[in-house]
């Protein structure tokens, strides 16, 4: 299990809540109040609900999820638990090509809104 979310690479294919990733990728992570493993296990469930996306690796502060578009590419999401600062930390980021069109930031921020209220 991770300390930390890997940064994306210099592509524009992915988006990433780190503090020191680039600009461009940058995105904010899920915040929550009240108890944090509540939260999350909120968070997760939303994601195992989500068409199209099965959960590879889940533990009391990390998932990682294989999410596939609608026209069949396949994403890595992935999510770290940090009780302390009260967020959860996420990572969206294609595994094929160049530029995803939004997907991924598309992907986070309508799994933020979902998530409102944890």
């Amino acid at each position: 299990m991770p300390d930390s979310l890997p940064p994306c690479r210099a592509r524009w294919n992915c988006v990433c809540s780190r503090d020191d990733g680039l600009r461009r990728h940058r995105i904010a992570p899920v915040e929550f109040s009240g108890d944090p493993d509540a939260a999350f296990a909120r968070v997760k469930r939303l994601v195992a609900d989500t068409r199209r996306t099965r959960v590879l690796t889940a533990t009391d502060r990390y998932l990682h999820a294989r999410c596939r578009t609608r026209i069949g590419f396949v994403d890595d999401l992935e999510l770290l638990l940090c009780r302390e600062a009260g967020v959860i930390q996420v990572r969206s980021a294609s595994r094929l090509g160049i530029y995803d069109f939004g997907v991924n930031r598309r992907r986070v921020e309508r799994l933020r809104r979902r998530s409102e209220g944890t």
